[in-house]
């Protein structure tokens, strides 16, 4: 587990910023295990599950603390995080929050929003049930700042095996190619979707998938490096097959979250959607959140075309903000979170796999046993999600965003590839 880790494309947070004011894991003021606020993204089916899987075994553990569920609703944390920075600004923090781990927590070390957590992890034994590789991507200067529950894999394929036969498609594609080419055969010989998309944001992550398919892993991670260009040929190319791509989507795509898109392919609507695993989770989930469909039957999955053998990969995690008012109930929350039994508990249900290392691997079935033996396997190569917090810094994230906005009204591959060098140039990195 830890050598793969080496490999991953995600910044290291150490020796990035310069941080003042934040207060140590052993802080005793704000020691009020009454309650506990906690607040997330997780309100949609498969991971309002997990959390409610989770949270009922936090309650047992303890009975006496209030649990407030703060989840604001909004596909990948887009509304919650705007939520989340004006109550962090006004100084009203609640007692934990949800960030990606990665360069997404360095805005919050920076501002001294949120402390380390070194006595936490060292009182609770922690240190040696997450891969080391990971810690260092949720520290900085030395000092851990979250709790990782779940490793996600960005790079998913979700496919209808209905329509792909409808259009006489063999299988799902190997390259962007090959994508683009199944896309105009479902296009012409059927009249389903042929890439079902969602709000901007999921054209943000499938551009990171066609980033990561047209690159490969090595090209693509060097994108995130300080001084990264991105003027260059390849990018062009893989712009340009971003733009043909998205010829193939919905119309009515910016009006619909996640669960929209997502559920177009096994109802058999469309053909292909590009998410995350958590898709999967919404997939085989029972009533009133889940769809209760079949793997194999109503939905099959690959990696997305010419990302096979990499993992790219995003970790949820919970933070303890500085002056939380119930600071107990924050650290007894973080102790929920980190330990095996809730994270056996939440991760069946959210789609993901384990952060810890000692997850109980019999959960695991179906996609997640593969997803499961994927993160295992020797040799795989890491990246890095950008949209989901990992190697783009807050900054640079909002610039990207901004550009694929323009972009989709636009279509002008020029001009977005000069926005997103720009993007990089300023990121702040």
């Amino acid at each position: 587990m830890r050598g793969r880790w080496k490999a991953a494309a995600a910044i290291t947070l150490s020796g990035m910023l310069a941080v003042s004011g934040c207060g140590g894991g052993d802080k005793k003021s704000n020691d009020d295990a009454s309650k506990v606020e906690v607040f997330s993204w997780w309100t949609g089916p498969g991971e309002a599950d997990g959390l409610a899987a989770m949270v009922a075994d936090f309650k047992k553990n303890n009975p006496s603390t209030q649990f407030v569920n703060a989840a604001i609703a909004g596909g990948s944390g887009t509304q919650a995080q705007a939520v989340l920075a004006s109550r962090l600004q006004n100084r009203k923090p609640p007692d934990s929050f949800q960030g990606h781990a990665g360069a997404e927590l360095l805005d919050y070390i920076k501002a001294a929003q949120i402390e380390p957590l070194d006595s936490f992890y060292d009182q609770n034994d922690l240190r040696s049930v997450y891969p080391q590789q990971l810690l260092q991507q949720i520290s900085h200067q030395g000092k851990i700042y979250s709790v990782p529950v779940n490793i996600h894999r960005s790079n998913m394929l979700w496919y209808s095996p209905a329509v792909l036969k409808e259009a006489g498609i063999g299988g799902p594609p190997a390259t962007i190619a090959m994508f683009i080419t199944d896309l105009k055969m479902v296009k012409e010989r059927t009249k389903k979707i042929p890439l079902s998309l969602g709000a901007q944001w999921t054209a943000d992550h499938l551009l990171e998938n066609v980033l990561l398919g047209d690159l490969g892993t090595d090209a693509y991670n060097a994108l995130w490096k300080p001084g990264a260009d991105w003027s260059g040929p390849a990018v062009t190319k893989a712009l340009t097959d971003f733009a043909e791509i998205l010829k193939y989507t919905n119309t009515e795509a910016a009006s619909t979250d996640w669960q929209g898109a997502a559920k177009d392919v096994v109802d058999g609507k469309a053909a292909f959607n590009i998410m995350g695993d958590w898709a999967y989770g919404y997939f085989i989930g029972g009533a009133p959140n889940g769809l209760g469909k079949k793997l194999d039957t109503d939905f099959k999955y690959a990696p997305a075309p010419g990302t096979d053998g990499t993992y790219m990969w995003l970790s949820d995690s919970f933070t303890l903000p500085k002056g939380a008012p119930h600071r107990a109930g924050a650290l007894a929350w973080l102790k929920e979170a980190s330990s095996k039994q809730g994270q056996d508990l939440f991760n069946p249900k959210k789609g993901s796999i384990p952060a810890r290392t000692d997850a109980d691997k019999a959960l695991y079935t179906g996609y997640l046993q593969y997803a499961y033996n994927e993160w295992h396997k020797p040799g795989i190569k890491l990246a890095g999600s950008f949209w989901h917090g990992v190697n783009a810094t807050k900054k640079q994230h909002t610039d990207i965003d901004t550009a694929v906005g323009l972009f989709l009204q636009s279509k002008d591959v020029a001009k977005f590839q000069a926005a997103l060098s720009a993007a990089a140039k300023n990121s702040g990195q």
